[in-house]
């Protein structure tokens, strides 16, 4: 993207940051695309590009910028000084776009949770800096970011145990929850269970330390996600059960329409396909009635019907459904980075191939075969290797052999 082309810098010194953002949009997405990466609806979008010289939300610019990788200047997020807010207080914004890693180094950002006294500091600083280590992990080896992370951790830890008083305590232990959570995502990718299960019981255990009970539903949730994926139903359901018990009556739209899906996960794992429909069903009803704003921290991206066709397409793949997966597949593809898509062909190539079509199955196979390979993401690699067991035969045919041949000998 040339971002020195005049239409844009015209756009930009008139103060048409929506125009900025069209511009930097055509030919690369549609507007519902940059609408699920910022937590907006394509109509929200579209308001925003036609809004011309009017005041614009400082969150939505930073986020849109750091999306299509517009240069901070050209948003006019870099030269001058307003005050923007965060958890409460006002803060310089280039000392919050520069030295806390700022909004816009990440695509999706919930509004980060208030301190009880409205402080901001430490602990809001040391947030910003482990949300903004979640957008790399898109375009990036898991095993490049982890080691980050972990330092990221122990600084975390060490601030934690200086933190004057219970409040800062428990705010610092609600981020190095959040930070857990992320490293046990990152082991997870590498195909590192056991440390991702290390990970996530860290995360649940600061959640409680934070007194947070959404946070610790979040990241039991996340736990069950995992397990689910991984094929442990019965553990993944008495985990969502207990992150429903934690909530109690409050449980937000939201978390109760992720939820919903993660059961779904489950019971797929388990192999109950009428009972993974009723979790689908219920997860899709839910999601519709989700508000367009941002979801809730911990929530950091947005959770829709998209998500649901997409966890609809990991179920049919897993129950050996292909037409829950070649209904949704087109629908479900709309969302994620490039690891979570690979995920998502490599569950539409099991459907194919459930179908009998395994041409079509191993071309796609491939496909996410090379993003495995370019992101050295053992995950991929091992749901690769699961659609290929899934297929038996005593004369493959050369699209087969083909990808054996790809396959083999791969170690990361």
């Amino acid at each position: 993207m040339n971002f020195q082309a005049a239409a844009i810098r015209d756009a930009s010194r008139a103060g048409d940051y929506g125009k900025v953002i069209e511009l930097a949009r055509q030919g690369r997405m549609t507007q519902r695309q940059l609408g699920e990466a910022l937590g907006l609806s394509q109509s929200a979008v579209s308001r925003l590009e036609k809004r011309g010289t009017d005041s614009y939300s400082t969150d939505i610019l930073a986020r849109a910028s750091a999306h299509l990788g517009i240069p901070l200047a050209l948003m006019g997020l870099a030269d001058s000084r307003p005050q923007v807010e965060v958890n409460g207080s006002d803060v310089d914004r280039r000392d919050f776009l520069g030295g806390a890693a700022a909004v816009a180094a990440t695509p999706v950002l919930a509004a980060l949770p208030e301190a009880a006294d409205g402080a901001t500091g430490q602990a809001t600083a040391l947030r910003l800096s482990a949300i903004a280590y979640r957008r790399p992990d898109g375009s990036t080896p898991s095993r490049d970011l982890g080691e980050a992370v972990h330092s990221h951790l122990r600084l975390i830890q060490t601030v934690t145990h200086t933190a004057a008083g219970d409040a800062e305590r428990r705010r610092l232990a609600a981020v190095g929850s959040e930070a857990a959570s992320l490293a046990g995502w990152l082991a997870w990718d590498m195909g590192d269970h056991g440390s991702a299960r290390t990970w996530y019981g860290s995360a649940i255990k600061a959640a409680r330390v934070a007194r947070d009970p959404l946070l610790a539903a979040y990241q039991t949730g996340s736990l069950a996600q995992f397990e689910a994926h991984t094929g442990n139903a019965v553990q993944a359901l008495n985990l969502t059960r207990k992150a429903r018990r934690s909530l109690g009556t409050q449980c937000p739209a939201v978390a109760d329409a992720w939820l919903f899906s993660v059961e779904g996960l489950a019971h797929a794992a388990g192999g109950d396909r009428r009972a993974a429909d009723r979790a689908l069903a219920a997860s899709r009803t839910a999601a519709h009635t989700l508000p367009t704003e941002p979801p809730p921290w911990p929530w950091v991206f947005t959770f829709n019907s998209v998500k649901v066709a997409a966890c609809r397409v990991t179920c049919g793949a897993r129950l050996g459904l292909p037409e829950w997966v070649l209904s949704e597949d087109v629908e479900a593809l709309a969302t994620g980075h490039a690891k979570q898509r690979a995920l998502l062909v490599l569950d539409i190539a099991a459907g194919h191939l459930a179908g009998g079509r395994i041409d079509a199955a191993f071309a796609l196979a491939g496909r996410a075969l090379d993003t495995g390979l370019q992101y050295r993401s053992g995950r991929i690699l091992e749901r690769a290797r699961a659609v290929r067991r899934s297929f038996t035969s005593s004369a493959p045919p050369k699209v087969v052999r083909d990808f054996d041949e790809r396959l083999h000998g791969v170690y990361l």
